[in-house]
């Protein structure tokens, strides 16, 4: 791990659009950095880190983690090296121990499997993503066919079709939409997965009402504000950029989302990392301009790092250009809470 970036940093904001004082965001600079903000953790994230390590604390090593607690290699290192374990199903947990369900959220069997296996469950799911799932649940009792939008696959695909089974089926981007079969046009509605492209996500919407012209919307937007934003920070400085570096791993959806929201945006460039060893010189080469962001599951330090990264290779001109202000938290899942009030004699 590399010391934190400690060179100076300015700040921009366009919303509402400004430049720094001065210079104009478009205008040539040396070996500059366009730092996106918000970027890293969400408060979904930061719940669901919080809550193994609160768990650990509480309960004592081991502590089980069904499927990555959040879609991020170094965060779940980070929690392995402080007694985690990770596991892909409740029965590679032994019978009586804790296991912490993971952001992603999970089907109602999965809940009831570790009924049966008498484990201390403790529930991370981000609630927004709860909020998808009582949607389903709520359009599924009113007998609707729901087309959910997302990527075959994803855990957090699997939760929520695992909430009403026969009332869901799959849309997996506009290709997909010519495969849709309902019983009631009158009664269908549209969910979605919560960290998709918000731009590919009304493409696949708008050809779905195409074929579905009473097709209806959740009652609230399902793909999730941090999601959004990180999305729209990254279309701030994407065509100011010569090349766009995304900290995230290759299986967090948002950070793969980044990368090809840069490149939709202007940039010449986008590339995804994990750590800041991976950047390649080559990517460098003749840039003046590069533009930084991460997904919703990366810790901060892990952009200090690429920003120390760069500045060892000519790009000390950081600008941290500000699209959207985030102050949303989210309290620790009930089971925890109130068996850490307990421990406190509360």
């Amino acid at each position: 791990m590399g010391g934190a970036y400690d060179g100076p940093v300015t700040e921009a904001s366009r919303n509402p659009a400004s430049e720094p004082s001065g210079a104009s965001l478009s205008a040539p600079a040396a070996k500059r950095v366009l730092l996106a903000r918000p970027r890293g953790y969400c408060a979904g994230v930061d719940r669901a880190v919080i809550t193994v390590e609160e768990a650990l604390k509480l309960y004592g090593a081991p502590v089980y983690v069904r499927k990555q607690i959040v879609h991020n290699k170094h965060v779940v290192a980070t929690l392995e090296a402080k007694g985690a374990i990770f596991v892909e199903e409740n029965a590679e947990v032994p019978a009586g121990a804790t296991v912490v369900f993971s952001a992603h959220g999970v089907a109602p069997e999965v809940h009831e499997q570790a009924r049966q296996r008498r484990l201390r469950a403790i529930d991370a799911t981000c609630p927004l993503v709860t909020k998808v799932h009582h949607e389903a649940r709520r359009f599924a009792a009113d007998d609707y066919d729901i087309l959910l939008i997302g990527h075959e696959g994803h855990e957090e695909v699997i939760g929520t079709a695992g909430e009403a089974p026969a009332h869901i089926q799959l849309v997996d981007g506009p290709d997909d939409v010519d495969k849709v079969n309902v019983r009631d046009p009158e009664k269908v509605v549209w969910l979605s997965q919560t960290t998709l492209s918000v731009d590919e996500t009304m493409e696949t919407v708008a050809r779905l009402k195409e074929r579905l012209p009473l097709l209806q919307s959740p009652p609230s937007d399902d793909i999730c504000y941090a999601t959004q934003n990180r999305q729209q920070a990254v279309k701030e400085i994407a065509a100011d950029c010569d090349v766009m570096i995304v900290v995230g791993s290759r299986n967090s959806s948002n950070s793969v989302r980044l990368v090809e929201v840069a490149l939709d945006a202007g940039s010449r460039a986008s590339h995804l990392v994990d750590y800041a060893h991976e950047i390649e010189d080559a990517w460098l080469d003749g840039a003046t301009s590069v533009g930084l962001t991460s997904g919703a599951s990366v810790p901060e330090d892990l952009v200090s790092e690429v920003l120390d990264h760069l500045a060892a290779r000519g790009f000390t001109d950081v600008t941290e250009v500000t699209s959207a202000t985030e102050k949303l938290t989210f309290a620790l899942p009930q089971e925890l809470r109130r068996d850490m009030k307990a421990a406190a004699g509360g």
